[in-house]
Order: structure tokens, then C-alpha cells, then sequence
């Protein structure tokens, strides 16, 4: 029983978890699919509704974070732009790299600056405020560190709260535009790789036509067949008079009826 009184009682030491800002930064916690798991939902109601909340608020939440995360990639590629024309660079548009340097940058002052925030507030070690931090804005929420849950923080320190849940949401939008960023990278090279396959397996010989050139490409074998023969150049007469000998053009996507006209063996 004294475990069990020890165990229910802990993670209150913050006071009490259900009033409005327990139960917002609960809600927060949920909507960012962190889940610390230092209090949940213990009745039927409450758990039908967190459920039903989760389903509906999740994927809003997620639209939220790529939307301000989008916009913040729009903000800093507006900031590079202007840093370049100032210093004068050859290029001043911003490339792919400068936006992910500045996302990272940025991502790492928010860590770092949240760190020492909750090292002063909850008494931790920089380290594990780092950690903690870490594990918040990746969305890991493993549990072990979590903050407002000393001397009554949530009823005593108002500031601290609306702090904290600053820190969530607005670093969870930075991670966000961060892995916005990392994942059109990672398409772009996918894309460029398939083009570049593209362009290898279309890849042909070239035909010298009387001083013109005709790129070939490979075909299947249904595709094999003549694209012309002596009938359809109805054994017209060449430039100088001779009458052009039998030919037949294969391999070839498009061609000119004046230079097939004028082809000479």
C-alpha cells in the first residue's frame, strides 16, 4: 500500500494534474505525440474522449507543424537571400544547403537555449536538460525527464508554463521545417538519379544524314520494325539526278521526310 501511495502521489508533486494547466499541457503533450505519460486519462469518459481527441487533433497538429515549418523555410530563404545581396555574392539565390544549415542553426539554439532554461528551473544537469530537450522535440517522449512536475509548478509558476509549452510547439515547428527540408532533399536525389537512368537507357547512336544528324534511341523488339522502306520514298530521285537504292531506317523515333528524301547510302 505505501508503494502503491508512493507511486499515485509522485507525479503530483507539481499539484493538481487536472485543473486548466495541467490539462492543457496534457492536451499539448498529446497533440504533439510526445507522450511523457507522467499522467493519464484513468476513467471511461475520459479516456473515450483523450481517443477521440487524438484522432481528430494529431493530424491537425501535423498540419500545423508543416505549415509554420514551411514558413519558416520561406522567412530564412527571405533573410539569405537579402545576407547575400548585402555581401554581394555571385549567387544570391538560397540554395537547399543554406536553408538546411540555417534550420539546423537554428534547431540547435533552441535545444541548447532550452537546455539551460530547464537546468535552472528544474535542476537537472545540462546534460540531461539536453537530453530531455531532445527527446521533446523529436516527439521520443520516453518519460524519464519531464518537466513541471516540481513545487507546484503548474499553480505556482504560470510563466514557466507558458514557457514551456513556447518551447514545445515552437521547437517542434523548427524540427519540423528541418525534416521538411531533409526530405526534399532526399526526393530531389531520387529524382535526379531516376533521370539520370532515364537518360542512360535512352541513350543511342547518331546518323550522319547527308551533313545532318539524327539521334537514335533503343527500342524494344515490337518496336523494331521499318519506319521506312524504298516504297514509302516511292523511288524518288536524289539531288544529282540518281534514283535513290533501296533502304530501310530502323532504330529511329522521328524523322524528316526532306532528309529521308535526300538520305544517300
Amino acid at each position: 500500500m505505501i508503494e502503491v501511495v508512493i507511486i499515485e502521489n509522485k507525479p503530483h508533486k507539481a499539484g493538481p494534474q487536472w485543473k486548466f494547466a495541467g490539462a492543457f499541457y496534457f492536451a499539448t503533450v498529446v497533440l504533439a505525440m510526445i507522450g511523457y505519460g507522467h499522467s493519464t486519462p484513468v476513467t471511461v469518459g475520459g479516456k473515450a474522449f483523450c481517443m477521440a481527441y487524438a484522432m481528430v487533433g494529431i493530424p491537425l497538429g501535423l498540419v500545423m507543424f508543416q505549415s509554420i515549418g514551411e514558413r519558416l523555410n520561406k522567412f530564412a530563404s527571405v533573410v539569405i537571400r537579402r545576407a547575400k545581396c548585402y555581401l554581394r555574392c555571385e549567387t544570391t539565390e538560397a540554395t537547399e544547403m543554406n536553408l538546411m544549415f540555417a534550420t539546423g542553426m537554428l534547431s540547435s539554439i533552441i535545444i541548447t537555449t532550452g537546455a539551460a532554461v530547464f537546468s535552472r528551473y528544474e535542476g537537472w544537469s545540462y546534460f540531461d536538460s539536453f537530453y530531455y530537450c531532445f527527446v521533446t522535440l523529436t516527439t521520443i517522449g520516453f518519460g524519464d525527464y519531464v518537466a513541471l512536475q516540481n513545487d507546484q509548478a503548474l499553480t505556482s509558476k504560470p510563466g514557466y508554463v507558458a514557457l514551456s509549452l513556447v518551447f514545445i510547439l515552437f521547437g517542434l515547428a523548427v524540427v519540423a521545417a528541418s525534416i521538411n527540408l531533409l526530405v526534399l532533399r532526399f526526393m530531389t536525389m531520387q529524382a535526379e538519379e531516376n533521370a539520370r537512368e532515364e537518360d542512360k537507357d535512352s541513350s543511342g547512336t547518331i546518323l550522319p544524314l547527308d551533313g545532318h544528324v539524327i539521334t537514335t534511341r533503343r527500342r524494344s523488339h515490337e518496336d523494331q520494325a521499318s519506319v521506312c522502306s524504298c516504297n514509302c520514298l516511292g523511288n524518288k530521285q536524289s539531288e544529282s539526278g540518281a534514283l535513290l537504292p533501296s533502304m530501310t531506317l530502323r532504330y529511329c523515333n522521328s524523322y524528316d521526310p526532306e532528309l529521308v528524301e535526300r538520305a544517300s547510302i
